[in-house]
């Protein structure tokens, strides 16, 4: 299948893809570059590609491991962040705002440079100008959600220059807030609705109004956010050709990059020479998947136990094993095989296991590989249908899906790729599916949110129920007592559990769950489970946990930073 990315674009137009890596710019300048509209674009798209750093989005799905959504265990999967242990040292701390603010620097360098091309017509210069923008304010607002406030630094710094005297101090919330709309207005008005085949994946117009909603909601600002919503929603002023998908798996896999659905999703290519994808095969596969990985990333049972019957009615394993809930003897009996060599000799009623994962909400298994499901997997350098199977021994060489700590938990199917996907994956950490940072229905639901708010309940229910009925769920208030919404305070329950399920593996239940001061809640001396009863991981949270510290190195080089009063 052909795959385009515009990551390839910017390889082409610098001749040589290293230089899109070359920060503060070292191998070019105004005088050899900077010159004319394909270096403007070669310059852009260098930001593009520094949002799959690790670091800044690259991660992005780990954020789901510090909420009911996950688990991690190392730093990788925010390990010291689900104990509590982490400090102003922690590696994940530093090393975020260390690239959040290169990729800043990055952006500013570009839109400085931009602006001076004389060679460049005016318009084309500001439709540049406003993707660099709105990267800007994407990463701003990213750091902000984490730290707090942030230091300013707009295209007025020269890099090169300015390198050593980067000492601005926090500025307010407020004016980061401030920074980051100014920003999204330039690329709203400046930003083209779309592009030709050849560049899409560039960021447009739409994404610069759904950026901005977002913004508005996390500020509580439910009229601004309503309109910016609508905008987009309702083609207010244009076009826009925003739709849900008709196949939610789709999403999630090569075939399925840049659907209408997409508002802005990074772009990942893969293939012999064409590194430029995102982790999540190692990070979020196992042992079956094409390089053998690591699940840094695992499903939590209560995720799993979180989908819906069909109907919409809550589930519950007692309605199928007594005693279920209470007993782990009842879960293992239920769930639980014995190997010998490889060989199983006892498997539970996999027939009833499975049909009663069938009659939950699809987008279980198409989310999760569920116990006794398959998985086309990656097996002695070829392509093998692996089982999950419960029981210690479990190995990839006989079938059977391994979890890399011999956990017995659900797996993400979601994003994670299938066999070698036809050739298109040739190294672990380059998966060529594109990953969303803004999608069509994550807006619906932003949407339904802020018309809750606003006292609208009505238009609230009608835009959550499109997720819904795009899954086959049957909507809010259709007649099943279950589903039954009369109130602000019940919809906003709907919304979260709604939120939970449709974007489970994309790391944004983390932000939602901060903004609406629910961490503690589900984190405070939490221990995950597996899916038969053992303790794998206990959560500790403290009131300080909300806001993540200024990293320590940072103070030091720079002692016009004040640290989070929580973490002083």
């Amino acid at each position: 299948m052909k795959k385009y990315s515009i990551l390839l674009l910017g390889c082409l137009a610098f001749s040589s893809c290293y230089k899109l890596d070359t920060v503060p710019y070292d191998r070019v300048n105004a005088t050899t570059f900077w010159q004319t509209e394909e270096h403007a674009l070669a310059g852009v798209l260098g930001c593009y590609n520094a949002l799959k750093k690790n670091n800044v989005f690259g991660l992005q799905f780990a954020y789901d491991n510090l909420t009911d959504v996950g688990m991690g265990y190392d730093p990788v999967g925010f390990g010291d962040v689900i104990a509590g242990t982490f400090t102003d040292r922690s590696s994940g701390i530093v090393d975020r705002w260390k690239s959040g603010f290169d990729l800043i620097q990055r952006c500013n360098h570009a839109i400085a440079q931009i602006q001076q091309i004389g060679a460049l017509e005016e318009g084309k210069k500001k439709v540049f100008i406003g993707e660099a923008k709105f990267l800007r304010a994407l990463v701003y607002f990213q750091l902000t959600n984490l730290y707090g406030a942030l230091p300013l630094y707009n295209e007025s710094v020269d890099i090169n220059r300015d390198y050593a005297e980067l000492r601005n101090p926090r500025s307010s919330v407020a004016d980061v807030m401030k920074f980051i709309r100014d920003d999204l207005q330039f690329a709203v008005t400046n930003l083209p609705v779309s592009y030709d085949a050849a560049h899409t994946g560039r960021v447009t117009k739409g994404a610069a109004y759904a950026l901005r909603g977002k913004v508005e909601l996390y500020n509580k600002n439910w009229g601004a956010a309503i309109a910016d919503f609508e905008e987009i929603v309702q083609n207010k002023s244009n076009n826009y050709g925003y739709s849900l998908a008709d196949d939610y798996a789709s999403l999630f896999t090569m075939e399925g990059d840049n659907q209408p659905e997409m508002i802005f999703a990074i772009q990942n290519m893969g293939g012999t020479g064409f590194d430029y994808g995102m982790p999540m095969a190692k990070y979020m596969g196992t042992r079956s998947t094409f390089g053998s990985c690591w699940n840094n990333s695992m499903p939590s049972t209560r995720l799993g136990d979180s989908y819906e019957n069909k109907d919409g009615s809550p589930f519950n394993w007692n309605d199928h094993f007594p005693n279920y809930n209470e007993n782990n003897e009842v879960k293992k009996q239920a769930m639980v095989s014995t190997l010998s060599n490889g060989q199983l000799n006892h498997v539970p009623d996999t027939t009833k296991l499975l049909d009663i994962y069938r009659h939950r909400d699809p987008r279980m298994m198409q989310t999760l590989i569920v116990p006794y499901s398959f998985y086309l997997g990656w097996n002695a350098n070829a392509p093998r249908q692996m089982q999950l199977v419960l029981a210690t021994g479990a190995n990839e060489n006989f079938g059977q899906i391994r979890n890399n700590r011999g956990w017995m938990t659900y797996l993400w199917r979601k994003f994670v790729p299938e066999e070698n996907m036809n050739g298109a994956l040739t190294n672990r950490e380059h998966v060529p599916i594109n990953f969303p940072l803004i999608r069509y229905a994550d807006v619906l639901l932003m949407l339904a949110e802020a018309y809750n708010e606003d006292n609208k309940l009505a238009q609230a229910i009608t835009e959550l129920n499109k997720v819904r009925e795009r899954s086959d769920m049957p909507g809010l208030n259709s007649g099943n007592p279950y589903l039954a919404v009369a109130d602000k305070e019940q919809m906003r329950k709907r919304i979260s559990h709604e939120r939970k399920v449709e974007l489970a593996g994309e790391g944004l239940r983390y932000f939602d769950l901060k903004r609406w001061e629910q961490l503690a809640e589900v984190s405070n001396a939490f221990i995950e489970k597996s899916i038969v009863g053992d303790n794998l991981v206990t959560r500790q949270y403290q009131d300080r946990h909300k806001i993540w510290p200024i990293p320590g190195q940072e103070i030091e080089i720079n002692p016009a930073l004040e640290q989070n009063n929580e973490w002083k």
